[in-house]
């Protein structure tokens, strides 16, 4: 198994069952457990000695139990009398793998201030702290470590990006780990920090597994759904030759099958390539996270309808809120019906995110590339260097009532439309607008192809719907 117990931690010899006249050496780590800093400090004054026992059977050192125990005051007290926080139990294990993983994050940070090295790897599965924190579902470890690896000799001497990557004997990433136990948390924190999507397995699992086949194995669906957005491959095939839609159904995960099988359709992926994706703030982030989670659960449910795993509809008064707040505030002339939230730095044309979504992503990208063409303003047609949230219309003086167009460029200057504008025949030609196609991206995502952008003589820039 890849628990490895803390033996003398749960084995009696410490706890309530430690008596008063424990010997000496058993009496400190059973203080250490249970945060009694009082004895801990009068131990090192009269005895130093006793900090540099180890337990009998595991081997562990006081760092060892103090991380475990996640006892932070005691911790800090003894690093500083410890010249190495990487001291070594029987399996090779570090203090800093033992806080990974039981979730103690302060101990974590703490470990990383001091220069825990995050690259050690135990004598069980030849991991590292980063799969401990990933294998038992701690995402604020994850993210702890992680960060710790950018500043870190790690990311000069060894690359951050082979770090995130680290396999064990076994060709597990952190990644496989994560989906293999059920642990979305973590699987999003991996993915957002460049895990490779499509990696596969040595031996780990099936052999050739990649991190969808085990998600597809556990029946984790919320694993399902971030891999598959984040472009997994639901045709790719392990050693045996099977995709993971067959995986998923082996084990008898009907819904995670659904969504594998590779008949449905394709949900839309996060166009992490895109260099503006990577540099976006939290907010315009967490805009954009929310409309491709929306956009894959209407997918969801299309596919989902009328079987067993089939999702609830929004309720009326969501849909009536959502109405009420687009009367007052600036809407998309994309799709007519999203308020505008997103902007364009550069030009300040906004759009609202489910539509910036799908210009970002109308093709899913390669998870091997590094790069791809970005994609340019609906508006303007310039390229789209930079992504914000949109400003408020308070600091804007334009019209808001007004479209001006500049037939001659193609050049929506304004986009003030309110919610009255909805009830215009949204199928009548214009020579000003091009109508976007309900069967592509743009029509995955609202469900509705109404809107027109640009000029005619602009097609071939545009996304291919």
């Amino acid at each position: 198994l890849f628990i490895t117990s803390l033996t003398y931690l749960r084995s009696g010899e410490m706890g309530q069952s430690m008596s008063c006249g424990t010997r000496p050496e058993h009496g400190i780590f059973a203080s250490v457990q249970c945060g009694d800093i009082v004895t801990v400090r009068r131990v090192m004054a009269a005895d130093p000695s006793l900090l540099h026992q180890t337990t009998p059977y595991d081997r562990h050192s006081v760092l060892h139990v103090a991380a475990a125990s996640g006892q932070i005051e005691i911790l800090s007290l003894l690093l500083e009398r410890f010249t190495n926080p990487d001291m070594l139990n029987r399996h090779k294990q570090t203090p800093l793998m033992l806080a990974a993983m039981y979730g103690r994050i302060s101990c974590v940070k703490k470990l990383a201030e001091v220069g825990a090295n995050i690259l050690m790897f135990d004598s069980v599965n030849r991991r590292t702290c980063l799969h401990y924190a990933a294998y038992y579902g701690h995402a604020d470890c994850v993210q702890a470590i992680l960060s710790a690896a950018q500043s870190s000799p790690v990311a000069v001497h060894w690359g951050y990006a082979r770090f995130v990557n680290i396999r064990d004997d076994k060709g597990a990433t952190p990644l496989h780990l994560a989906a293999r136990q059920r642990r979305p948390e973590c699987v999003n924190v991996l993915l957002d920090s460049g895990s490779l999507v499509c990696a596969s397995t040595s031996v780990y699992g099936s052999p050739g597994s990649t991190p969808l086949h085990l998600a597809a194995r556990s029946g984790s669906i919320d694993c399902v759904r971030k891999l598959l957005a984040w472009g997994a491959d639901r045709l790719q095939r392990d050693a045996s030759g099977r995709i993971p839609y067959v995986v998923a159904m082996k084990h008898k995960h009907g819904a995670c099958g659904a969504l594998l099988n590779p008949s449905s359709a394709e949900p839309l992926v996060w166009p992490s390539p895109l260099k503006f994706i990577s540099e976006l703030n939290d907010e315009a982030k967490l805009l954009l996270e929310q409309a491709l989670m929306e956009a894959n659960r209407e997918r969801e449910k299309t596919i989902l309808k009328g079987t067993a795993y089939s999702m609830p509809s929004p309720s009326f008064s969501d849909t009536d809120d959502n109405m009420s707040e687009v009367s007052d505030t600036e809407v998309c002339c994309i799709c007519f019906e999203q308020v505008c939230t997103i902007e364009v730095k550069d030009c300040g044309h906004q759009m609202c995110a489910q539509c910036t979504l799908a210009l970002c992503c109308h093709n899913k990208p390669n998870p091997t590339t590094s790069t791809v063409t970005p994609p340019v303003c609906p508006f303007c047609r310039s390229v789209i260097g930079r992504l914000v949230v949109a400003r408020n219309n308070n600091d804007k003086s334009k019209s808001q009532d007004e479209v001006v167009v500049d037939r001659e460029a193609g050049d929506i200057s304004s986009s003030k439309l309110r919610k009255h504008r909805k009830s215009m025949n949204l199928g009548e030609e214009s020579s000003s607008f091009m109508g976007l196609s309900s069967i592509g991206s743009f029509g995955k995502i609202t469900g509705r192809g109404s809107g027109r952008i640009a000029a005619e003589n602009e097609l071939m820039d545009k996304p291919i719907l």
